[in-house]
């Protein structure tokens, strides 16, 4: 599962997908449902996180620039659009000099293009220094999502998230520091049930640190074939209850310190909606969510049935 992200790509010009090469299932975040999604690469360069599903099975692969360019050819004539979302996992791994060849082809050919986003693991952003970063948002690279998913080290390593506490910091920092735009996620009940207080103190922890313009929290759905759901076969790793990971969502908002940013757990895997600038709506927040958990009231709830990646 690529944290924050539904499964889409539906356009206004249906008609020109009967042409486009897409391969498998295609993966973006609900803030670029309106955006042109153009599969640049297939899988994910990490693909080893323990809880994710999406591209197992699938080989990384970077798709051929004529590939691309062809692709963009036949989209064009159906503009303006005003986005374009890189696709699959991790598109930022793609070295400089063809992701630059991509963005430079877009801007070239998209009419009323305004702002290029894409997915970057901590990895592929580390790879790439505040300079060649400035250099991609200046070929209209707008913002990049990082997928976080939680601020405890001991957890990182267990997941196999391939990143530590420290260079997740970092890489949020540079990708604020080259002026793009910074989205992270976070996922709730990584943790288990044993576990779930540290894994949301130490969250609150590293958005703080980080303090990035967007940031989203989803709720883990453990999927079978994933390494996760072994454990939790096996009796190592048990689910919190949805009122568990409403406190482990309560903790993360009341202890986070952000300067300016726009939290959200409104994705379908969350059990309550929510739509908040933070710090200002912080006190708010947390308020309602100890009201619903202290009332223990189902209703109040997403039905597990409407639940979904």
């Amino acid at each position: 599962m690529r944290t924050q992200y539904s499964i889409s790509v539906t356009f206004h010009f249906s008609e020109v997908l009967k042409d486009m090469e897409y391969e498998g299932i295609v993966i973006r975040p609900p803030s670029e449902a309106e955006s042109f999604i153009l599969q640049v690469t297939l899988g994910c360069s990490h693909n080893r996180c323990t809880f994710c599903p999406t591209y197992k099975g699938r080989r990384f692969r970077i798709k051929d620039l004529d590939t691309i360019k062809s692709e963009i050819d036949e989209v064009a004539p159906y503009g303006p659009f005003r986005k374009v979302f890189l696709a699959d996992g991790d598109a930022l791994i793609i070295p400089q000099p063809k992701l630059l060849a991509i963005l430079e082809y877009l801007q070239e050919k998209i009419r009323g293009l305004r702002r290029v986003g894409i997915y970057g693991n901590a990895k592929s952003i580390l790879r790439k220094s505040v300079d060649e970063l400035k250099v991609l948002k200046n070929r209209k690279l707008g913002i990049i999502y990082l997928g976080v998913e939680t601020g405890n080290p001991a957890l990182l390593e267990k997941i196999r998230k391939g990143a530590s506490y420290e260079q997740m910091v970092e890489a949020g920092r540079r990708v604020q520091e080259a002026g793009i735009t910074l989205s992270v996620t976070v996922l709730l009940g990584l943790g288990g049930i044993e576990h779930g207080h540290q894994h949301a103190l130490a969250t609150a922890k590293i958005l703080s640190d980080i303090d990035p313009d967007f940031a989203s929290a989803l709720t883990l759905m453990v999927v079978p074939g994933t390494p996760l759901y072994a454990d939790m076969e096996a009796g190592r790793f048990q689910l919190p209850t949805p009122f568990q990971v409403l406190e482990e969502l309560g903790v993360i908002v009341a202890h986070s310190h952000l300067s300016q940013c726009y939290f959200t757990s409104n994705h379908a895997s969350n059990y309550l909606p929510i739509k908040a600038r933070l710090p200002r709506d912080k006190e708010a927040v947390v308020n309602l969510i100890h009201q619903v958990v202290s009332s223990e009231d189902a209703s109040r709830l997403r039905p597990e049935f409407l639940r979904g990646l």
